[in-house]
């Protein structure tokens, strides 16, 4: 008989803990997000040629290989992201000097749904489009901003 009623309690608890418990009409989020992203592109525009290849880029990493980044997103809603901060200085002429500056570690709560990924209590990271399976930071600034960043799950 306790066997009976420790697996009735057992499963009660097991269903129990649901996201999506129909409270406030909350939705579960999308779990698809889940998952270690690699910083995959870093747009910006005009192109700049800072490796001295010969060849402007509109894609910071093709220039500078010191950039990186790793965003971290778990099923517990955290998440925390590492990447290389950067410094960067107009020259003239549409041309810009930027270098690698250390590295940036943030972290915090995360929700998404179908479309995008919120991160909660970051005004500079907070929101990233779910687009063609990529994590997309749409920024739509010349340089010295960025057009975008974009996150590819490795």
């Amino acid at each position: 008989m306790k066997k009976n009623v420790f697996l009735f309690l057992c499963l009660i608890s097991l269903f129990s803990c649901n996201l999506d418990d129909g409270v406030d009409g909350i939705t579960p989020p999308n779990f698809a997000a889940v998952g270690l992203w690699d910083l995959s592109e870093v747009v910006m525009n005009p192109p700049q040629d800072l490796n001295d290849d010969g060849i402007s880029s509109t894609n910071l990493l093709d220039e500078l290989d010191c950039l990186t980044g790793e965003l971290l997103i778990d099923g517990d809603l955290q998440w925390s992201l590492e990447q290389t901060d950067l410094a960067i200085t107009t020259i003239t002429g549409g041309q810009f000097d930027i270098r690698c500056n250390g590295i940036i570690t943030e972290s915090g709560i995360w929700f998404s749904d179908e479309t995008e990924v919120t991160f909660e209590d970051n005004p500079q990271f907070s929101t990233l489009q779910i687009e063609d399976g990529n994590l997309v930071l749409n920024l739509n600034q010349d340089l010295p901003g960025f057009q975008k960043f974009v996150y590819t799950l490795r």
